[in-house]
């Protein structure tokens, strides 16, 4: 069986933890190139040893996505050490639990803290990455979240706001670049078991209240993700823009 990500070069942010390792992981045993950009470079280290003691190929560079200069740092060096990019994967973002709050009770730090990763972030490593997209045509892929479909984001104001946004860049990058073959899409995760939600998941009531809305009676895992992020990477999903995909045990569904 041939290698769906043979020759490639993927781009994966926040690719030393959680769901963005697992997707860098697969990427790369599918045959690509694998660019972890992770503002935390000892996570992203672990994450390429891991990949490398599979025989996989992958590289760590630290970015903060929301820091322009450095986003353009990370575009130049992978242009100059690959000369091309064939996916990128935006998945850098942060939840500030216990910070983010109802409209008016959040902050203007959280508020702006989170726009700057979520929002900022994204759009800065897809403008900068476009270029290189646009000489052979490829797939961008926008991690999104149920909080900007329905209710389940209730005291999250700056989150769900930052995830709406990445709804709304998903559909206008998907028509805008369409000409060139370069694909938009969105995986919307539901409640999953990382980094990014132990801070509530460690609570036992909050477990047994979220796991009563999944219809598949458990929280979502790395390699949830990693197979639908694959196909949407990979020629099988050559007629799918603008799409957003779930992959949240029915969550949305209920």
């Amino acid at each position: 069986m041939s290698l769906r990500l043979k020759g490639q070069v993927a781009i994966v942010t926040g690719g030393g933890v959680g769901l963005g390792s697992a997707v860098a992981e697969r990427f790369a045993l599918e045959g690509a190139r694998v660019v972890i950009a992770d503002v935390n470079e000892e996570a992203g280290r672990e994450t390429a040893e891991r990949i490398e003691a599979l025989d996989g190929d992958a590289a760590v560079i630290k970015t903060d996505v929301g820091e322009e200069a450095e986003v353009i740092a990370l575009a130049t060096e992978v242009r100059e050490r690959y000369g091309r990019v064939d996916v990128l994967y935006n998945n850098a973002a942060v939840l500030f639990h216990g910070k983010d709050a109802r409209a008016h009770e959040v902050s203007s730090d959280i508020w702006d803290s989170t726009m700057r990763v979520n929002v900022r972030g994204l759009w800065l490593c897809t403008k900068y990455f476009l270029p290189l997209l646009m000489d052979r045509g490829g797939s961008i892929i926008h991690v999104g979240s149920p909080t900007a479909l329905n209710g389940s984001g209730a005291g999250l104001t700056a989150y769900s706001a930052s995830k709406g946004a990445v709804l709304a860049m998903t559909t206008v990058m998907a028509n805008d670049y369409a000409s060139y073959n370069v694909r938009v899409n969105c995986i919307i995760p539901g409640t999953m078991d990382t980094p990014m939600n132990k801070g509530f998941l460690t609570d036992k009531a909050t477990r047994v209240k979220l796991l009563e809305r999944i219809p598949l009676r458990r929280f979502g895992r790395g390699e949830d993700i990693a197979g639908l992020a694959l196909f949407l990477a990979s020629k099988d999903a050559a007629y799918c823009t603008g799409g957003f995909y779930m992959a949240d045990g029915g969550f949305t569904a209920y």
